[in-house]
């Protein structure tokens, strides 16, 4: 028989039993990497640089092991619950006095998102008291628990339950207990209990404790008297230990990391997080490195109103590691350290104090502790401070700042002489005023004191204004501009005895000769352009076709440079944006003169959805006057005028080839010298549905000649193979060029319902990872080449890993997730 009930009265069976609930997926304390329950997630686009890390897949859980009694057409909508009726059906329902209910034979209780079943139930109307027996099961939206007997009170909030089996829905987790105890609406007790987010009955791991307790309102779990097991082997007894229960920080500890380095041997990592308020926190990471000592790395962050940062101190007592031969530092027996200072503060307005200070002990610290399994090298570290804002002034934009740079050498192969110059200190004003809607005047205005010892210092102002407009509708443009570039030094005292590299005495025989040399000129250039496009059909399908050719004309007379000092310039890399620069030169202590006419042209098509398919650039700059503007080349020498009618012909083709496949290309031909200048080619593709391949050919006359094969390829749904190999061929003319393997990284992913195992073996040129050749004398035999191997383990539900693997596979593996 069926009997509706009081909805003030949900049967204080089903609102207990369902505050026995167990934990919600174990978040992070510290970032925390999506979840995916059933296993769909978003895959890389072809050609992307950085792609998003991949969300825990859930979906090679067995798809049957939610508890036997789910029915997934149950509502999920946990709001309907006040307003809602409660449904009772049972076989047999006896209240002789309209207070207790006595309902027995397969009763089942519904309301809203919620059902409780079991053999027998006894409801008292006015205490309140429960009492469910015989096969007691229990559904709502976010979870599912079964049990031989439940009783308690719903007034009190109070409840008890024997034998339970539970499991989440809208996360993972699962477990046992002997007993589960309600202290309150947001807190259990569960008695010699387990926790694991693998499959039900099949647990690769779990937690197995005297006590587990749920506090939902913190999203925390504490076990106590607890063991941390592999399959059926205890791997760890934890006295006491803290879970997170959501996607909220919470104190605890990371994953470990186990690994090897040939200049500090192993390393065992275990970082430990502390949840020290909502608004700063901090993490403690103990490390210890068998070649070298006990470091340990500790990270303190705050969010503060109008200022935020970091602090983060890494320090290791008395070094007794060997010395680095070949490098330009001595360290054994010393302290190690690095410190990093940074901070963000609101001063007023649309104004802010901005800091950042990066210190070590040593330039050989990165080369002996620095992360070699992952990550660019660090060759320079920068300290600065700024104030900086922004603004308008009635219909111009304003933005200023000031502050200053300092450097510090990383490079345990140079000397400091290679740093850059300090700027202490620097200022920067830039506006810009639309005078119309074609027409425009701007500024960009710069001051800096450059610093280096040994060479020559002083001060330089740069003040470019300009005038711009824009003409044009959607099938043309032409943007004509005219600047002025006044540049203004003032050198230091001694300044005679220095030349372009320091002192006179290094070799450089030409002295500066002025104490306040400028450069004054005035830089116009003409950017125009058609575009036509057209509808093709090409393979069966309709494209939108473009053809876009432009023209370029720029014009910046000669000015003799030779006698103003190089403290930031240097040549930049020719390339196809090259075409339509004002100058080759970056920094303000060179300006080309051009005379030159850029003409272009590129191709598109598009599909029907505006998706670009192919694009293809062509172009060259036509030299009407010689470049008589040069960098110094070599100890005594500055590089000679050249008289070339026109630059490098430039080519870039990239294909979209299908929804698999994608290529992309450049060539740089120059027909004075008729020699290839630079080429690239890269394929990318990928495998199945999780696996990707990856061809690159990278060329650069004097520079590099590299091949590079990566990939992930996928195995079966579980096991994935991971490696990375890059090849150089000897440079031509370019004495002690690296050749052979520059690098190699091969690994194997396992990836089941709740373990992820990484294993990943790098192996790699020191001098190629550092980009030089040593330039102190080398006393022993240098380690040119090093190993690291790591070993990682995820347990999924319990935190975010610590990431030692894959900045490693994101930087060698373009595309991988």
């Amino acid at each position: 028989m069926t009997r509706k009930l009081p909805p003030r009265r949900l049967l204080a069976v089903a609102a207990a039993l369902a505050l026995i609930g167990g934990p919600a997926e174990a978040g992070s304390g510290g970032p925390h990497r999506s979840t995916s329950l059933d296993g769909s997630e978003q895959a890389c686009p072809l050609g992307s640089f950085t792609c998003p890390p991949r969300p825990y897949n859930y979906v090679m859980c067995h798809p049957n092991a939610m508890l036997e009694f789910y029915d997934p057409t149950l509502s999920k909508d946990s709001g309907a619950r006040e307003t809602s009726k409660t449904y009772v059906s049972a076989k047999h329902v006896d209240s002789a006095d309209q207070t207790v209910y006595h309902l027995t034979g397969d009763v089942r209780m519904d309301r809203a998102d919620q059902r409780l079943q079991a053999d027998t139930v006894d409801y008292n109307d006015d205490t309140t008291d429960y009492d469910a027996r015989g096969n007691v099961r229990y559904q709502d939206y976010a979870q599912l628990m079964s049990s031989t007997h439940a009783r308690g009170n719903d007034a009190s909030g109070v409840g008890i339950a024997d034998d339970v089996r539970y499991q989440m829905l809208t996360s993972r987790g699962n477990g046992v207990a002997r007993q589960a105890q309600e202290l309150d609406v947001q807190h259990t007790r569960y008695t010699q209990a387990t926790y694991s987010t693998c499959d039900v009955g099949h647990h690769l791991w779990e937690f197995r404790g005297q006590s587990i307790v749920m506090d939902k309102v913190n999203g925390v779990g504490v076990a106590r008297d607890s063991t941390f097991r592999v399959g059926n082997v205890p791997l760890l007894y934890l006295p006491w230990f803290s879970f997170p229960l959501d996607n909220r920080r919470k104190t605890g500890f990371l994953y470990p990391v186990i690994g090897h380095s040939g200049h500090s041997g192993y390393v065992l990592s275990a970082p430990f997080y502390l949840n020290l308020a909502p608004n700063y926190d901090a993490t403690l990471d103990p490390r210890i490195y068998t070649s070298r000592g006990v470091m340990l790395d500790t990270e303190f962050r705050y969010l503060l109103p109008g200022s935020n940062g970091t602090f983060d101190v890494q320090y290791l007592p008395n070094d007794h590691g060997t010395n680095d031969v070949g490098t330009t530092a001595n360290t054994p027996g010393t302290d190690r350290y690095r410190y990093t200072i940074k901070d963000t503060t609101h001063l007023w307005g649309s104004w802010n104090f901005t800091t950042s200070i990066d210190r070590s002990s040593d330039n050989n610290f990165f080369y002996d502790f620095g992360n070699q399994l992952g990550g660019p090298p660090i060759y320079i570290l920068t300290s600065n401070a700024q104030v900086a804002g922004s603004g308008k002034w009635g219909t111009a934009w304003w933005n200023a700042s000031v502050g200053g740079d300092a450097y510090q050498n990383m490079n345990p192969f140079l000397t400091d002489a290679s740093l850059p110059y300090r700027q202490l200190p620097y200022g920067n004003f830039n506006f810009d005023w639309p005078i119309n809607n074609w027409l425009e005047f701007g500024m960009n205005n710069q001051f800096v004191a450059f610093r280096k010892p040994g060479y020559v210092e002083g001060n330089r102002e740069d003040l470019q204004p300009y005038l711009a407009a824009d003409f044009g509708t959607q099938g043309w443009f032409v943007r004509p501009r005219v600047e002025w570039r006044y540049t203004d030094y003032q050198l230091s005292n001694g300044y005679q005895q220095y030349g372009y590299f320091g002192l006179l005495g290094s070799g450089l025989s030409s002295p500066f000769t002025q104490q306040s040399p400028s450069r004054s000129m005035p830089i116009v250039d003409v950017d125009s352009g058609l575009v036509f496009d057209r509808n093709i059909s090409l393979f069966g399908n309709d494209y939108t076709q473009t053809l876009e050719p432009r023209l370029y004309y720029l014009y910046a007379p000669y000015r003799d440079q030779n006698n103003l000092p190089l403290f930031d310039s240097a040549l930049m890399t020719f390339d196809y944006w090259q075409l339509f620069s004002t100058n080759q030169f970056a920094g303000a202590d060179r300006q080309m003169n051009a005379n030159n006419l850029t003409a272009a042209i590129t191709t598109r098509l598009l599909d029907d959805s505006g998706v670009e398919q192919l694009s293809a650039s062509f172009g060259q700059i036509r030299y009407f006057t010689p470049q008589r503007v040069q960098m110094p080349i070599g100890s005594n020498t500055v590089a000679p005028i050249t008289d070339w009618s026109g630059s490098a012909y430039v080519a870039q083709i990239d294909m979209q080839l299908n929804d698999r496949w994608r290529a992309s290309t450049s060539y740089q031909w120059s027909p004075n010298t008729h020699d290839t200048q630079m080429a690239m080619f890269q394929l990318q593709g990928r495998v199945g549905t999780d696996g990707i391949i990856n061809f690159a050919y990278r060329y650069r006359q004097g520079l590099m000649d590299q091949y590079t094969v990566s990939g992930v390829y996928p195995l079966s749904d579980r096991w994935r193979l991971i490696g990375s190999w890059t090849y150089a061929e000897p440079l031509k003319g370019v004495t002690n060029s690296l050749k052979g393997t520059i690098e190699a990284v091969a690994g194997v992913e396992y990836d089941s319902c709740c373990v992820t195992l990484q294993l990943v073996d790098r192996s790699y040129v020191n001098q190629g990872y550092y980009g030089v050749a040593p330039t102190v004398p080398v006393t022993g035999p240098a380690n040119l080449r090093d190993n690291v191997v790591m070993f990682q383990v995820i347990f999924k539900g319990l935190g975010s890993t610590s990431g030692q693997i894959d900045p490693l596979l994101r930087r060698d593996i373009l595309g991988y997730q």
